[in-house]
């Protein structure tokens, strides 16, 4: 009897870790950004986003979010644009600096959602960084939600001033699956 209850506990035990762990819909995720330029907003997105996600909202403390988008991928919807971005080292300079990543250290509830404190890797520059999310559930997938802001400086991508502004607004869009 023992080594039954044993088993069902075990086989519990591993749903409920699978059960917070999400799969991330590559191809459908949206990783866009947003800065001020000299004619107005730019707008651009990366692809290439990889991540492991453990999430669940009753149990916060075990959750974790690693992630990351290949820097080559930059698109504004303007080539040459697209080209000085992925060339140049004042920009992203992205075959010194292939990848764009994120590691959470704490997922903490907010009024709104949930807040991912992590840190971010841009350019080879590692800052703190807080990413503002939610998470909707469908069946059995869900959609996480999520925003931050970059100071570009801080991460040397662009020239100090100019007409570049001095944030960058991302915003995310990961759909998942158990």
């Amino acid at each position: 009897m023992k080594l039954k209850q044993l088993i069902t506990a075990s086989a519990l035990a591993t749903v409920l870790f699978v059960a917070r762990n999400w799969n991330v819909d590559s191809a459908n995720a949206k990783v866009n950004f947003s800065v001020k330029g000299p004619f107005g907003r730019v707008h651009g997105s990366f692809t290439g986003l990889k991540a492991i996600i453990h999430f669940d909202e009753k149990d916060l403390a075990g959750s974790s979010v690693s992630a990351s988008v290949d820097a080559k991928t930059v698109s504004t919807g303007i080539g040459l644009r697209n080209h000085d971005l992925r060339s140049k080292e004042e920009w992203l300079n992205t075959d010194k600096y292939p990848r764009i990543s994120f590691e959470s250290k704490k997922i903490e509830k907010e009024a709104n959602g949930y807040k991912a404190v992590g840190m971010l890797t841009l350019k080879g520059v590692t800052k703190p960084a807080e990413i503002h999310f939610t998470f909707t559930t469908k069946g059995d997938g869900g959609l996480f939600k999520g925003n931050f802001t970059v100071k570009r400086e801080e991460y040397n991508v662009g020239k100090h001033g100019g007409s570049v502004g001095g944030e960058i607004t991302l915003d995310l869009e990961v759909p998942v699956k158990k």
